[in-house]
């Protein structure tokens, strides 16, 4: 299995992200040495797609496999892309508040730490549908690991789709993101445009 080990502040440098968005309240105090510098049409692409691919931890193989299914639903590709990033699982998980960062997320996932409707799920990009109840385990309720979690993301904005009762660690997925709801810094338009070159 192909692990990405690149170090966080480096790419978040590299692609000009904030790396609040991947959940490091971190700052990167140098500046990218090619910042000032032009951009040809496929660069900028490139990088969009390469933005998206970083921010949920998605390698390129798997990554084409959801644009080529975002093209075989109705309505834009680009939208049907980003929510269906925006609906795997270790997303969500991020999302609701049980993982301080995308990666503990896809982590704590992996871990069997996860319920949905009731049974242990632990792929990552398990797609979630409107109406799935998302759960932390009992067993793992009891750990100091998610107790210190949730302290860290008490604070955290939870999006409208969603409803969260973070005492239980426990939430329910009202309806599928809109593109408005979505707040990562990625034009989809540039992606879709890459890819039916």
């Amino acid at each position: 299995m192909a692990v990405n080990r690149v170090p966080v502040l480096k790419r978040c440098r590299a692609l000009g992200l904030e790396p609040m968005y991947l959940g490091y309240d971190k700052k990167s105090n140098r500046t990218n040495a090619r910042a000032g510098k032009k951009m040809s049409e496929y660069g900028l692409q490139l990088r969009e797609k390469q933005k998206a691919k970083f921010i949920y931890g998605v390698l390129e193989k798997p990554f084409r496999n959801y644009y080529d299914k975002a093209d075989r639903m109705k309505g834009m590709t680009g939208e049907n892309l980003l929510v269906m990033l925006e609906s795997r699982l270790d997303s969500v998980v991020f999302r609701m508040g049980f993982a301080r960062t995308r990666r503990e997320a896809r982590q704590v996932v992996g871990h069997k730490h996860i319920l949905v409707n009731g049974k242990k799920v632990n792929i990552p990009s398990y797609l979630i549908k409107a109406g799935d109840v998302i759960e932390i385990t009992e067993k793992a309720k009891s750990l100091q690991r998610y107790k210190d979690i949730a302290e860290v993301t008490a604070g955290r904005l939870v999006p409208e789709w969603m409803d969260v009762d973070s005492e239980n660690m426990k939430g329910t997925i009202k309806a599928l993101p809109t593109r408005e709801q979505i707040d990562v810094p990625v034009n989809e338009m540039l992606i879709v445009e890459l890819y039916s070159r």
